[in-house]
């Protein structure tokens, strides 16, 4: 009765369901294993952000790179405010208000900048009241202490970055952004300062790029769903197929066909020629 298996035709069908099972597993245990290293990730980072509240602050220079292990830490850089330089992040939004960065680069000791976000202020970076509400920098030497944060692009969350900025106004607080702003080398990284002076209120740390629960782990976790439902599917077709064509050889065994359901000759007395897969 499963003579029918050793034909060229199942013989192209089980090498596939034995190919392709395979295969959707693996990708869906890898797509599973991706959201998971980044639900991971995300808590590490969170446990990371709240230890990184109450731990010492260190020199800048000890936590660079920027990494998702010192993303969030305390930094501490000493130097003078570039008053001259202060720049607006327009369009950055802080607890559903509309509102803009205040950015300011600290010219260190070592002769880099540091960019610094001051603060957020509501309101409009173009607006020449709302701009005026910006209250200067310190002046004179100062120690600054905030959050580092890895430099932004145009695909981190909250930047909308777009051309034709006016003049002293920037789009993505990044050092490629401010090399051609500014006459002196600017470090790759930013801190956020953890109190604002005037009406500006402090700007939250964000997690590090790639740590968080964002749209990738979630598409992920819905590709994992994705490749084990062909590989159920690649299962149940095969054994729907298994029992059409089991069903027919059997009938056919008994002489029954769709067209001669009476008896081995149908009712004509007829001789069947059709092959299993014929009646399938």
């Amino acid at each position: 009765m499963y003579r029918f298996l050793l034909t060229p035709r199942w013989w192209g069908i089980n090498v596939f369901a034995v190919l392709a099972i395979p295969v959707c597993l693996f990708m869906g245990s890898w797509q599973l294993g991706r959201f998971e290293s980044r639900v991971d990730s995300h808590r590490e980072q969170q446990t990371q952000a709240d230890s990184a509240r109450t731990a010492a602050a260190e020199p800048l220079r000890d936590l660079l790179p920027v990494s998702t292990e010192t993303s969030g830490r305390q930094a501490t850089a000493t130097g003078r405010y570039d008053a001259a330089h202060q720049l607006l992040v327009p369009d950055r939004d802080l607890e559903d208000r509309k509102g803009f960065y205040v950015l300011t680069l600290l010219r260190t000791d070592g002769g880099k900048a540091l960019p610094v976000v001051r603060g957020w202020l509501p309101g409009d970076a173009s607006s020449r009241a709302d701009a005026a509400k910006v209250p200067a920098p310190p002046a004179g030497h100062v120690t600054v202490t905030g959050a580092l944060q890895a430099s932004e692009n145009v695909g981190s969350k909250g930047v909308r970055a777009g051309g034709g900025l006016p003049q002293g106004q920037l789009g993505v607080i990044s050092a490629a952004s401010l090399v051609n702003l500014v006459p002196y080398q600017v470090y790759d990284a930013w801190i956020t300062a953890p109190e604002a002076s005037g009406a500006m209120v402090p700007v939250p740390p964000s997690a590090a790029p790639g740590s968080g629960l964002d749209l990738k782990a979630f598409q992920n976790l819905g590709y994992t769903g994705e490749w084990f439902a062909v590989a159920g599917f690649i299962v149940f077709m095969w054994f729907r197929l298994f029992r059409r064509e089991t069903e027919a050889a059997r009938d056919l065994a008994l002489g029954i066909t769709p067209e001669h359901p009476d008896g081995p000759g149908g009712s004509d007395g007829a001789p069947q020629k059709r092959s299993p897969a014929e009646a399938a």
